[in-house]
């Protein structure tokens, strides 16, 4: 199903904003509804039952506003890509907060030590990080526990599962400091019947690599899969919930939602809660305006349409160039100059992080601004 069909009932009126707050706001800007953010929240709760089982990807939201929503909401364990991730999220929830943080990234150099200095400055949060080879463990600073990076055949990063010698040689390196098996299916977007019998057979070969490692004496304690994509199919897989080990799904976009996210999971129930407020700066052709909002501050690396317009389905997003933004109009009269728009990205993720601010908006009116705080990455080790 196409993402403008299940965004196609959008109301516009939960993305307006009073004349006076558009009267101020320069164009494009990030705009964050805090309100539809919690709604996400507790449809995610929903569908994940309890806390517990969802560890969110924090690579969409950046923001401490949003960190404390998530917190709010009672979920304690994440996943970051970044230590500036890290950082503000544990800043957000202060040194008295035990905090389960995966850093789901294979850090090498400097970066491992920033990620001891970190884990010592919040000694109640956990803070693990993923590893793939076991000549690699003894670089690791001893307080980050360690999360094997298995490769269920994304081919980007992980050991692949068929490799059993190189799994159970890093399983026997971790040794107690070992916290779980990290399996992230991120390359299974098919339809959603085909994708949910590829998810399920790769999770039984998982199970199965999880069987031969107990059976040779490891524990196991926490399975980690499954991004936007593939996280229903992975609460439906019913063998998760057996045995002594946690398993947690982790996506992140959900969060805010985007266009992608809804055409690939048209069932979800979420609505986007992070647009880009963009204003039509020329009209070029009969059919044919140009708003605001390139590919400095949306993101296009996803495909085309990299935006879907809320309330104006006949206005489609052409491919952006780095300032502008055509828009075909396919039906009706076209927006004026000056017209606002609000986007809804393709891919919000990466779009946050071209953001430096945010505007954050409840209750349809504009409460303030936000730093985007854990976009992009620190340059230097502090020591």
């Amino acid at each position: 199903m196409a993402a403008a069909d299940t965004l196609a009932a959008l109301d516009p009126a939960r993305y307006a904003l009073p004349a006076a707050d558009l009267a101020r706001i320069l164009s494009p800007a990030l705009v964050i509804h805090l309100d539809l953010v919690r709604a996400n929240l507790r449809r995610m709760l929903a569908h994940v039952g309890t806390p517990e089982r969802w560890r969110p990807h924090v690579k969409t939201t950046k923001t401490p506003e949003v960190f404390a929503e998530l917190l709010a909401a009672g979920l304690r364990h994440f996943k970051c890509a970044t230590l500036r991730e890290a950082r503000v999220l544990l800043e957000t929830a202060g040194g008295d907060e035990a905090l389960d943080l995966l850093v789901a990234y294979p850090l090498l150099g400097p970066a491992l030590g920033e990620l001891g200095r970190l884990t010592r400055a919040y000694p109640r949060a956990r803070l693990s990080v993923l590893c793939e080879e076991a000549s690699s463990v003894a670089s690791i600073p001893r307080e980050v526990g360690l999360f094997i990076d298995l490769d269920p055949g994304m081919r980007r990063t992980g050991i692949p599962l068929g490799e059993r010698a190189a799994i159970r040689a890093l399983v026997r390196a971790a040794g107690g400091r070992l916290r779980g098996l990290h399996h992230y299916e991120g390359h299974l977007h098919g339809e959603l019947e085909e994708r949910r019998e590829q998810c399920f057979a790769c999770y039984r070969a998982l199970l199965a690599l999880v069987a031969e490692l107990e059976r040779d004496g490891a524990t196991i304690p926490e399975l980690v899969t499954s991004g936007t994509p593939a996280f229903l199919h992975a609460l439906a897989f019913e063998p998760f919930r057996a045995g002594p080990r946690v398993h947690r799904v982790s996506p992140g976009t959900v969060v805010f939602h985007d266009a992608r996210s809804a055409e690939e999971n048209p069932g979800l129930g979420l609505v986007p809660a992070a647009v880009l407020l963009a204003r039509v700066v020329s009209r070029p052709a009969q059919d044919v305006v140009t708003c605001d909002a390139g590919s400095k501050s949306l993101a296009a690396e996803a495909g085309d349409p990299c935006a879907l317009v809320v309330g104006r389905p006949e206005l489609v997003a052409l491919t952006p160039s780095e300032e502008h933004l055509p828009l075909q109009v396919t039906a009706g009269p076209a927006p004026e100059r000056g017209a606002v728009l609000m986007l809804v990205p393709r891919h919000v993720c990466p779009t946050v992080n071209l953001a430096e601010e945010a505007l954050l908006v409840e209750g349809g009116v504009v409460r303030g601004t936000a730093r985007v705080r854990a976009r992009a990455h620190d340059l230097l080790a502090t020591s």
